[in-house]
């Protein structure tokens, strides 16, 4: 038998590999719930279709893995010996959709964390949670903030304007009173 495989083959063992649900999505998604956090997961409304959304931090999260997201000086990133040239050019065509995902989210006012498998293990799971919700926590007040200065500025644009209207009605009615005083 030979260890060579038909591009059917090929074809069959690449549309086996998961792109939600994985097990580094689960741990990372059974962490947050745990400390409180509820999220939406794969919102396809959103580019890139974030594997956790949290709306009310306005903070979106990508669960990477090594190998298919290039995570550079990772023991779980090495490029296959064989057909070099596709995938050096597959891993840097997904790292530019990455780039490109994080900028549009960002455009449209999200927070983006990054969150990659080795991350996730045993030894280093706790510290990526605290490291997670930490950066969740500090997207939320930073939004609230901002949601407090637009608040504030509108209620302070709403007060002139009614200080204004109330001038406006007190110079007309002297007006009236000067000129039409019989």
């Amino acid at each position: 038998m030979s260890d060579i495989l038909t591009p059917a083959q090929r074809h069959a063992n690449m549309a086996a590999i998961r792109s939600a649900s994985t097990k580094p999505e689960v741990t990372l998604r059974r962490a947050l719930w745990r400390e409180g956090f509820r999220y939406r997961m794969n919102d396809k409304r959103l580019p890139g279709t974030p594997d956790i959304v949290l709306p009310k931090y306005r903070t979106v999260i990508f669960v990477h893995g090594c190998f298919w997201h290039g995570h550079k000086d990772c023991k779980n990133y090495t490029v296959p010996k064989t057909n070099t040239d596709f995938w050096t050019a597959k891993i840097a065509r997904n790292q530019e959709r990455d780039q490109d995902t994080w900028r549009q989210l960002e455009a449209k006012g999200w927070s983006v964390i990054i969150v990659w498998e080795c991350e996730l293990k045993k030894g280093r799971l706790q510290e990526t949670v605290r490291a997670t919700a930490s950066a969740i926590r500090r997207n939320g007040e930073i939004l609230r903030s901002a949601q407090d200065d637009r608040r504030k500025a509108r209620e302070e644009y709403w007060q002139a304007r009614r200080e204004q209207k109330a001038r406006e009605e007190s110079l007309k009615a002297e007006l009236d009173a000067k000129y039409h005083k019989k």
